[in-house]
């Protein structure tokens, strides 16, 4: 799938693993090789995020996620994500007064490899708010009014694909991150995931707006239209689309060809701007 991707025109492959060896990540050979194989052939940026974090092997070997990183580094990646341990890392950075403790996995492999080399993977969801002094959160004044009419809303960051919400807003965890030494947000949306409708324009805004560093807006495109929005609306930095790709509904080319005759300016390939 990669390697179709690569050749069809994709500028950077994520991978993000659901099912790799969590409490042995030495043993988890099998996407070690799907990296080794995929860097052979596909010439693009490659993402990897899954069980990125400090660990004990069942033998009782402890594994710093600075080597698992490593890992995944030597196999052919260049960027590794980081999603629940980064929730864990801006609450440790609140819990201990807003001060960096220098040992997390998004501090310790960003100072080895440069920030370019970590990205946040973020799973926020909306809530609304009917009183803005009441929230704690930056809040947003909405154009989709919630089920009581509420004009505000923010978006508090999960885990555990959706299943756990965290006291904790979006805009502020990747404000933090950024500090620990995130270099790219990968911004996802609960609401959205799988939908097909588009992606949230308000979530993709406000999180540009809380930092500096590149902002990938992922979860709901489901047709080309949905990508040249994306960029007309918002300052996103990049868009994946994951769905509408595996399903054979669009190629990368399609979208490709149908941002540039919408009067965006898109390497298709490598001789045209």
């Amino acid at each position: 799938m990669a390697e179709k991707y690569y050749k069809q025109g994709a500028d950077e492959v994520t991978f993000l693993n659901i099912t790799s060896f969590r409490n042995s990540p030495i043993r988890d050979a099998p996407m070690l090789d799907v990296l080794k194989l995929a860097a052979k052939t596909c010439f693009v940026p490659l993402t990897v995020g899954g069980g990125i974090k400090d660990v004990v092997d069942p033998d009782g070997t402890k594994v710093s996620a600075l080597e698992v990183a490593s890992l995944y580094f030597r196999a052919g990646a260049d960027k590794v994500s980081i999603g629940s341990d980064a929730v864990n890392a801006a609450e440790s950075y609140i819990a201990n007064g807003n001060a960096a403790s220098g040992t997390t996995p998004i501090e310790t492999i960003s100072k080895a490899y440069g920030v370019q080399a970590v990205v946040i993977s973020v799973d926020p969801k909306r809530f609304y708010v009917s009183d803005p002094k009441q929230c704690k959160y930056n809040l947003i004044e909405t154009k989709v009014p919630g089920p009581q009419g509420e004009k505000y809303c923010y978006y508090k960051v999960t885990s555990q694909g959706g299943r756990k919400v965290h006291d904790l807003g979006a805009f502020e965890l990747c404000q933090i991150c950024e500090k620990l030494g995130a270099g790219e947000v990968l911004l996802n949306c609960i609401d959205k995931d799988g939908s097909n409708s588009g992606y949230d324009f308000e979530l993709i805004n406000q999180i540009k707006s809380a930092v500096s560093i590149p902002v990938i807006a992922s979860s709901g495109a489901g047709k080309p239209v949905h990508f040249e929005e994306v960029f007309k609306n918002t300052k996103a930095d990049a868009a994946l689309g994951a769905g509408m790709f595996h399903r054979g509904e669009y190629t990368v080319k399609d979208v490709k060809t149908y941002m540039r005759e919408h009067g965006l300016l898109v390497r298709i390939d490598d001789t045209q701007l």
